[in-house]
């Protein structure tokens, strides 16, 4: 388990394409706005050669640039070329993600900052390695969990799954952040919003939603 005061927050999206990298950003520039300690991790990058694109644009969106912690290979504990999901792009370098080394990085940056947010690779059910998917990660540490969804076409399916996913893996489903970007449709973003807040409510009656636009939807969130 990772013990945490304020803590790591793990960050999962309904899909690979939900915007979870772009609210994990904004989230962190918030709370950096209002003077919290806060730094991301992305534990897991594919796709990438020299550094995490996910973690360029978390500092760029957050002003602060590269920190010390990404020069350290803190933030990403691996960082694989090809763009597939972990367990085969590790598979291909010839490498075993090892969850431990995560902990071990996700704890370092506990000593440093009083918030971490963990943003993962692709959605809850991707696999990590041989034995462990992603939510069994987030269920075995016991990390809270802040679900992105998204109000594209087909996104009432893959939140209502991805939140029965995580009530039958006892997670602890601390917010949904209701993506409405880019807000094509609002006749289909309204109503998606409302199924979902409707069925989320009905499983984890205590859940933050957030119904997001922008940085300043996270005002009252309780992080």
């Amino acid at each position: 388990m990772i013990e945490h005061r304020y803590g790591a927050y793990f960050i999962s999206g309904v899909d690979t394409d939900s915007g979870k990298t772009y609210v994990t950003a904004r989230m962190a520039a918030y709370l950096r706005h209002r003077g919290v300690s806060v730094i991301t991790q992305k534990p897991i990058q594919t796709g990438c050669v020299t550094v995490a694109d996910d973690l360029v644009e978390h500092r760029k969106v957050m002003g602060c640039g590269m920190l010390l912690e990404d020069k350290e290979g803190r933030t990403c504990s691996y960082l694989f070329k090809k763009p597939a999901s972990p367990h085969l792009a590790a598979k291909l370098e010839g490498v075993t993600i090892d969850p431990e080394k995560i902990d071990r990085d996700t704890r370092y940056l506990l000593s440093r900052y009083s918030i971490v947010l963990v943003e993962g690779a692709g959605g809850l059910m991707v696999p990590l390695n041989d034995d462990m998917l992603t939510i069994d990660y987030v269920a075995s540490r016991r990390l809270p969990l802040i679900l992105v969804t998204t109000s594209k076409l087909g996104g009432i399916n893959h939140a209502l799954m991805s939140i029965d996913v995580c009530k039958s893996h006892d997670i602890d489903l601390h917010t949904i952040v209701y993506n409405r970007l880019p807000g094509d449709d609002d006749v289909l973003a309204n109503d998606a919003y409302e199924v979902i807040r409707k069925h989320a409510l009905q499983l984890y009656p205590h859940v933050q939603i957030v119904d997001f636009r922008s940085s300043d939807s996270f005002w009252g969130v309780d992080i």
